[in-house]
């Protein structure tokens, strides 16, 4: 592992050790469930990266992505100073009235970034790295299924909790838009990336 490799293990395992009991005290069962998925992810992702080198701006930017998913379930407004007291969470500001929520810029980045993983993933076994409409698109699929597998573990804790924050069926509508929406400009912006650097450097 790099210097930068160990560096972000340090950060997402500070922020997971502080998290874990955080929800705990706020008897928050659904963010407990989430933070042991994520160590799932977690474990998965190191595999990956052990096997094909992930880009260093890949994977501090699931570091902050996995920050910015616990801290939108955990943190209150109220407690940020952005609304007058309420249990509403960070995911449910309004960054764009009526159009864009943080929660949907979540969804948005998140599963841009596993387009990206997904091509880097790909590219790893490919004889030629530069890549074509079809294996972007590939790839762009890959990652809105990822976000579809986010909204099965989301149903399971419906399931299993009696309350959650997860919404409903317009939310999880919205968090497949925004899911749709970060892999497709993930997958332009590798097209246009490897058409600006040469093939040996493409990301």
């Amino acid at each position: 592992m790099t210097t930068s490799d160990r560096a972000a293990l340090a950060v997402a395992a500070g922020y997971v050790l502080i998290a874990a009991p955080y929800a705990w005290m706020r008897d928050n069962s659904e963010f407990l469930m989430y933070v042991a998925v994520l160590v799932v992810i977690g474990a998965g992702v190191l595999a990956l990266h052990r096997r094909v080198g992930l880009h260093p701006g890949a994977v501090w930017g699931l570091v902050a992505w996995g920050a910015m998913h616990l801290g939108g379930g955990l943190l209150r407004l109220a407690d940020l100073g952005l609304a007058d007291g309420g249990d509403e969470v960070l995911y449910g500001l309004w960054l764009v009235p009526g159009l864009l929520r943080y929660d949907q810029l979540v969804h948005a980045l998140g599963f841009g970034l596993c387009t990206w993983l997904c091509w880097q993933g790909l590219r790893a076994r490919l004889a030629d790295p530069r890549p074509s409409f079809g294996l972007l698109l590939l790839c762009a699929l890959g990652g809105m299924g990822l976000g579809a597998a986010n909204e099965i573990v989301e149903f399971m804790a419906v399931l299993a909790l009696p309350e959650t924050g997860v919404g409903g069926y317009e939310n999880t509508a919205w968090d497949l838009v925004f899911n749709f929406i970060g892999a497709s400009v993930a997958g332009v912006a590798i097209g246009w990336r490897s058409k600006t650097a040469r093939p040996s450097s493409a990301d």
